[in-house]
């Protein structure tokens, strides 16, 4: 069996410091939540960002991940959280079932 990598982009906005360090951690994130549908999945484009970069307020990180399927429109969720790592948790928890049930309807017309 070939070894599939589904290619993560990450981008932050200007209020984050897009570290390595933290590029790394959200990659490991999604890469473990998603795992097990990445020889369906191309690429995955992860935004994240604060909605109130100014002021400290509960969920205002956001984290917007896209996927692309193989020969399928792009699939979107959006997840806020008071971290950045329950924000990205949270939207590839949302997007694996996003895709679970994308991936099973197309199976089950089959």
């Amino acid at each position: 069996m070939k070894d599939i990598k589904m290619r993560i982009e990450v981008s932050t906005a200007n209020s984050i410091n897009g570290s390595e360090a933290l590029t790394s951690q959200i990659k490991g994130l999604i890469q473990h939540e998603l795992t097990n549908l990445e020889e369906h999945i191309t690429r995955i484009e992860v935004h994240v960002s604060d909605a109130n970069a100014d002021k400290s307020d509960p969920d205002d990180m956001k984290c917007s991940l896209e996927a692309r399927l193989k020969g399928q429109q792009p699939i979107v969720v959006t997840d806020t959280a008071t971290t950045i790592e329950q924000a990205t948790k949270g939207a590839a928890g949302k997007m694996k079932s996003s895709l679970e049930r994308t991936l099973g309807r197309q199976s089950d017309r089959r």
